[in-house]
């Protein structure tokens, strides 16, 4: 059986951890927040004390990590994981970060023969949970062939989008689009309640029609509409506003990088930005942008 070490168990990774153990995977996991790790436990895996504990003697790495310093900090430098992986080990990593330091990272592995990839999902909370998130990988054909078996452990679909940092363009690309259509959304629906339709019978009707797309028909940002997304429930829990933030900023340094036109990623960057001028906010799923286009209560 193969040992795989898992860090980072916020609400993506905590249940992808949980996946690969269900596959049969013995995982050792580690995260800086107790009660994310006691809940890993509780799922089946093994406790790492630390992040260099967790990977002794790992045949594959898996991070999930909120920031490309974060990244960095556990691979690089002098107390860095790749200085004590065996070159046998296969690092994975699901972040979502600037192409810049996955290639880093990557280059950084290879110096060590260990192979290494990034792999960012999609799909969301509820996709890491019912393991059928879709992965976009960059690096080495090889490499990620090796990851196969334990992506398709977490996920339904796997992309093998190019080299070294292929697989976060498509991540960043792919966010950008769900901003905008979120957004999209969210003022339609909310153009409708403003002028007396029921939020459920206008998302039906738009579904059928022209202006469907995901943020309507599985991810609804109107309260009520849809059970068991988080607009159902105060907007808790999911893709925080705040992680919206950071990857509408990494789409938005690609673009200056390629010289390329991205006006509708500027607005909604802009957009999420005065949505989440609260903390309060930024603490929120990023469907709460609807919230932006409510009324104040008594105004109509």
């Amino acid at each position: 059986m193969e040992k795989v070490t898992f860090i980072g168990l916020g609400n993506m990774g905590g249940p992808m951890a949980a996946n690969l153990v269900k596959a049969g995977f013995r995982v050792t996991a580690f995260d800086l927040s107790e009660s994310a790790l006691a809940h890993a436990v509780e799922n089946g895996c093994e406790r790492g004390e630390n992040a260099q504990q967790a990977a002794q003697g790992a045949d594959v790495v898996i991070s999930m990590l909120p920031s490309g310093d974060g990244v960095k900090g556990l691979y690089l430098g002098a107390r860095g994981l790749l200085q004590a992986l065996d070159p046998r080990t296969l690092v994975i990593d699901s972040s979502t970060i600037s192409v810049n330091d996955a290639r880093q990272l990557i280059a950084a592995a290879a110096s060590r023969d260990i192979r290494a990839i990034d792999a960012p999902v999609s799909g969301g909370t509820a996709a890491a949970a019912a393991g059928t998130l879709s992965f976009m990988c960059g690096g080495d054909a090889e490499a990620v062939a090796a990851a196969r078996p334990l992506l398709e452990a977490m996920g339904a679909r796997l992309f093998h989008a190019g080299a070294a940092g292929a697989g976060q363009i498509a991540k960043i690309c792919n966010n950008m689009l769900l901003a905008i259509h979120m957004i999209g959304t969210a003022e339609a629906l909310q153009m409708g309640v403003d002028n007396g339709l029921d939020p459920s019978v206008l998302s039906e009707i738009i579904r059928a029609s022209s202006g469907g797309n995901w943020s309507l028909e599985k991810y609804n940002p109107y309260p009520g509409v849809m059970d068991g997304v988080p607009a159902s429930s105060g907007y808790a829990g999911g893709f925080s506003v705040a992680l919206m933030l950071k990857d509408l900023g990494l789409a938005m340094d690609t673009a200056a990088g390629s010289a390329s036109s991205t006006p509708l990623g500027a607005l909604a960057k802009n957009l999420y930005q005065l949505h989440g001028s609260s903390e309060e906010n930024r603490r929120l799923d990023f469907s709460s942008i609807q919230n932006l286009f409510r009324r104040p209560a008594g105004k109509g």
